[in-house]
């Protein structure tokens, strides 16, 4: 037996008792008459104490251990004179009578302690060692239990959990896929899924009726830091459904872990369309834990004389409560904020409206104070207040907004971790123009449904289609995402149509999807949600990469293992395949 308790688990009522621990050293601290252990396992640390009663074999053991060794001791339970109540088990020590070195360990490149000295780079090279860390291991726990939460929700609800292929078809739509050559088909390649789209509307067509998966899915894209190149989703299909109900059953799903897994009760989400959502924040995304909406100022500010102005397409700006007594350096770091290639502005127009009722901007010369006065209206602003305004093209500057009221919500600390403002996105494009290619693409997939009082313009205006489809958002990040499918055959040829695919680019990409259709297809719609991000959002963080064990970095690379790396030779040929050098 290697151990009777765990680190984590004795206490005073384990007083005079003789227990077995095994875990690793956190630390040894050398007293001369006395030496304090602290014995670590993934429960807790627990101490261990030698003194003048100790035998010399005991002691001449506890002069061989480092930090990280991984040790087994005997001992007696006894109350602890020097108390620590930063632990649970800081009541009690164990008074060493026996001790084994299980396995020595070299000196780990950095502290195995929530405060370490480790940092993003050496910390993911070994991470096995940091997974030991407290803060770190707790974060894979949070992930356990909502996995377990949701399997829990969507048994009861009577889903079937369902395991869908690795090795599929490569689909030319949306991310970049990975790719597999195939050993026993020279020149054919596999793909690895996207996601399991197609299979789990297959799963539809053969009478599951409700299906899901927490599944891992492949993009080969650009990383950030809620994107991986494998990532998992909580993925889900329902079939004689319509919007209302999916929206209903994931609403309940997300109560649930939040209230199983954090305690917390969250509202009932409101809908918002993505015209309004686009419009009044600037996102599709938007976080309503705080008000600062946009507001279109182009009536209002053109035709003064400011040539800024009178070229922009739009004007528009927020008004920050209470930031009237910004100096001029926080105005100029805010303006130099927003001209970051990743905002994009050119420029930035402040209006103070002064305690006192005055108003004044940095564009004086050209408005009077009841044209600054009629500004203020239209973005409710108050006397203590100041109004920022951005303008040019009307999309990237409703963007640049956007990110202008993220960011002063950030230095007013109105994003408050804890805080969980949840709410489903709905009525999307179904089409979005793409001008180098001079064709349409689907906004969220070429299986997604138009609104059923939409398809008459489908014909003729297809760009103002809206698509039956809807993304669940939580404080400003996209949690998951799904629509109500064409189950129609012809309105899905309709469909490939319009992207651009002839009728034999269709049938070699999805025939068999649209053979299943022939067999009686119900009505079905579907939602997925990122996994990693739902517990990211959980633990508080804004990297997926913490709450993921073994992530790739930002480079898409494992440097903990190396990957990706060059093969032999003799494994290319044994997949046909030839190495391309790169010029340099």
């Amino acid at each position: 037996m290697y151990r009777t308790h765990t680190c984590g688990e004795l206490r005073p009522e384990n007083i005079g008792k003789e227990v077995i621990l095994a875990g690793w050293v956190q630390r040894v601290r050398d007293l001369g008459a006395m030496s304090f252990i602290d014995l670590r396992d993934r429960y807790g640390i627990t101490q261990l104490v030698a003194d003048e009663n100790t035998s010399e074999e005991v002691k001449k053991t506890l002069e061989e251990l480092g930090r990280e060794f991984v040790i087994q001791v005997t001992g007696t339970v006894r109350e602890r004179s020097s108390r620590n109540k930063n632990i649970p088990t800081g009541d009690i020590e164990i008074e060493i009578s026996g001790l084994k070195i299980l396995s020595p360990s070299a000196v780990p490149p950095f502290t195995i302690q929530d405060d370490t000295d480790g940092g993003d780079d050496l910390r993911m090279k070994y991470r096995y060692l940091d997974l030991r860390r407290n803060a770190v291991r707790k974060n894979l726990e949070l992930r356990a239990q909502m996995a377990h939460a949701v399997r829990s929700f969507l048994t009861a609800n009577d889903f079937i959990e369902t395991e869908t292929p690795v090795l599929i078809k490569s689909t030319p739509e949306g991310a970049r896929d990975f790719v597999v050559p195939s050993r026993m088909n020279p020149g054919e390649f596999y793909a690895l899924p996207q996601s399991p789209q197609i299979f789990k509307q297959l799963l539809m067509v053969a009478g599951f009726d409700k299906y899901f998966q927490i599944v891992k899915c492949f993009r080969d894209e650009d990383l950030r830091a809620d994107r991986q190149p494998e990532f998992t989703q909580i993925d889900c299909e329902m079939s004689f459904v319509e919007q209302e109900d999916v929206l209903n059953t994931f609403e309940g799903l997300t109560k649930y872990a939040f209230k199983e897994v954090l305690n917390v009760e969250v509202d009932n989400f409101p809908r918002m369309p993505y015209t309004t959502a686009m419009e009044k924040y600037g996102s599709d995304k938007p976080d309503i834990r705080f008000e600062m909406l946009l507001n279109d100022l182009t009536e209002q500010a053109k035709g003064k004389g400011f040539v800024v102005f009178d070229s922009a397409e739009y004007i528009g700006g927020v008004c920050a409560k209470g930031c009237a007594g910004y100096s001029r350096k926080q105005t100029d770091e805010l303006t130099n904020w927003v001209k970051r290639p990743q905002i994009g502005a050119k420029g930035l127009v402040y209006v103070k409206y002064n305690e006192d009722g005055s108003l004044k901007s940095s564009v004086d010369k050209f408005y009077s104070p009841e044209d600054l006065k009629a500004w203020a209206e239209k973005l409710q602003a108050e006397p203590g207040d100041l109004m920022l305004i951005l303008s040019g093209e009307k999309q990237p500057t409703i963007n640049a907004l956007g990110e202008l009221r993220l960011e002063m919500g950030n230095r007013l600390g109105l994003r408050k971790k804890g805080t969980f403002k949840p709410l489903w996105v709905i009525d999307f494009p179904l089409l979005e123009w793409d001008e180098e290619t001079k064709r349409f693409f689907a906004m969220h997939h070429p299986f997604t449904s138009p609104k059923p009082e939409d398809i008459s313009l489908l014909d003729s205006e297809p760009g103002k289609v809206r698509a039956n489809a809807y993304d669940l958002v939580i404080n400003g990040v996209e949690i998951g995402g799904g629509s109500v499918r064409i189950f129609d055959s012809e309105l899905q040829a309709k469909m490939f149509d319009i992207l651009g695919f002839t009728p034999e680019q269709a049938k070699a990409q999805f025939g068999f999807l649209m053979n299943a259709f022939k067999y009686g297809a119900p009505p079905h719609a579907g939602i997925a949600f990122g996994f990693d991000r739902l517990v990211s959002l959980f633990a508080g963080l804004d990297s997926i990469r913490d709450v993921i064990a073994f992530p790739k970095n930002n480079a898409g690379r494992d440097v903990m293992n190396d990957s990706p790396a060059p093969v032999s030779k003799e494994q290319l040929d044994e997949l046909h395949l030839q190495l391309v050098k790169k010029i340099k």
